[in-house]
This record gives C-alpha cells, sequence and structure tokens, in this order.
C-alpha cells in the first residue's frame, strides 16, 4: 500500500477531495491511504505561528523551516535528506520544481510513502528544498496561492497508476504520454452526429487497421497541440 502524507496549514482542504472516482475505489482496495495533516501541529509557540518576514525584505511572508523539518521527522522519520529511508519520498510542492510528467508519476506510484509539502505565502525558507525533499515538483508554469491543488493533482497522477487502482489494466500504458505521444483520438455512438461522422476505419473492426490509424492519428494531434513532445 501507498501511504501519502500531505503537510499543510489548511488540511480541511482535502477533507472530501478523496471519496470519488479512482481515488475513493483504490482507498476502498487498501492500494492507498491519504492522510492530511495541519503543519500547526508541529510548532512549538503559543500563537502556532508557521510563518515569518524573509531576510533581505520584500513582499509576503514565508514558511519557517522548524515546523517542516519536524513534520516530516514525525511522518517519514527523517530530518536529512540522506536518511529517508528507501521508498519513501519527500516531495515539496513548488514553481521552482521539475515539472510533473507521466514518468514521475509512475515512479511515485512505486513508492512505499509519499510525504507531500504544500507551500503558502511567499514561499518555503530554502533549506527545505537544500536538506530535506528527495523531489521538488511543479504542475506547470504558473503560480498557485497555495500547494493544496499541485497536492491533488500529483496524488491523482500517482493513484492511478498503482497496479489495480485502473478498471483495465492496459488502460494507463495507452493514453496520453504512456509512449511520448499525446492519446489518439476517441469516439463513441452516434457514428454521425450534425454531420460530422466518425472515421469509417473505427467501424470496419479491422483491428490492424485500427491500431495504425490510432498511431498516425495520435502523432498528427501531438504535432498539433504538443510540437515539443515530438521534438523530445
Amino acid at each position: 500500500m501507498l501511504r501519502v502524507d500531505i503537510i499543510t496549514i489548511f488540511p480541511d482542504y482535502f477533507r472530501e477531495a478523496f471519496d470519488y472516482g479512482i481515488i475513493r475505489r483504490a482507498r476502498a482496495a487498501n492500494l492507498v491511504s491519504v492522510h492530511a495533516h495541519d503543519l500547526r501541529s508541529w510548532t512549538s509557540d503559543k500563537h502556532h505561528m508557521v510563518d515569518d518576514r524573509p531576510f533581505g525584505g520584500g513582499d509576503g511572508m514565508v514558511l519557517k523551516p522548524e515546523p517542516i523539518f519536524a513534520a516530516v521527522e514525525s511522518l517519514a522519520g527523517a530530518r536529512r535528506r540522506e536518511e529517508i529511508a528507501t521508498g519513501k519520498r519527500v516531495v515539496l510542492l513548488s514553481p521552482q520544481g521539475k515539472p510533473l510528467t507521466q514518468s514521475i508519476a509512475a515512479d511515485f506510484a512505486k513508492s512505499a510513502q509519499l510525504v507531500l509539502i504544500c507551500g503558502r505565502y511567499e514561499g518555503i525558507d530554502e533549506r527545505v528544498a537544500d536538506a530535506l525533499v528527495t523531489d521538488e515538483v511543479s504542475i506547470g508554469d504558473y503560480v498557485l496561492s497555495g500547494g493544496e491543488p499541485a497536492a491533488l493533482v500529483v496524488i491523482d497522477a500517482t493513484v492511478r497508476l498503482i497496479p489495480g487502482a485502473l478498471g483495465s489494466e492496459t488502460s494507463a500504458t495507452t493514453e496520453s504520454f504512456s509512449d511520448g505521444l499525446l492519446d489518439y483520438p476517441h469516439y463513441t455512438r452516434p457514428p454521425e452526429f450534425e454531420g460530422m461522422r466518425v472515421p469509417e476505419v473505427l467501424l470496419t473492426g479491422h483491428h490492424a487497421e485500427i491500431a495504425r490509424w490510432r498511431r498516425d492519428a495520435a502523432q498528427e494531434k501531438t504535432k498539433r497541440n504538443r510540437p515539443d513532445l515530438l521534438k523530445e
């Protein structure tokens, strides 16, 4: 079972987020367990302060290192990256991280534990990234108000790649990015809608021809929407 621990200042954000779809089924099948923790639980002052002003001046506040190190030690049993046991990953969700990809999600799916650190305010004390996290991940080249939405994306992308989580064992191997291309176009009934027809080859039942069409269509769609993937 994969255990996911989320460190956040808004644990209620995740109250019902995992009660639907694939993640709900994966939880019911004991393939994954998800736990949201309040970062303030690891503070020691009476006001439970998790942030402070940045050295050098500037706008906003910065999350302090002390409660984050304490939280990771409590959840993952280590205060330094090199001490983290094999199979455990401490992931910082940050606009400065590596872009999340299907291969990264597949790697996460093989883990025993993911500890996801949700940033807030102006950012997180850089010593967390320097000494503690194993992976710094971004879900795109834009800035969110916090790491909570990114945590949802990482968990969803990861859980669906755990063996047994999807209804079909081949689903994860035929969808977008599994082979470096976008997924091929999909059609269903009716065969004609408002003058638009389903490609005839899909109605023939000729599996080899259908497979060839899907491969060509995936390449064409990738060329149109994500030519950068073809370059890679």
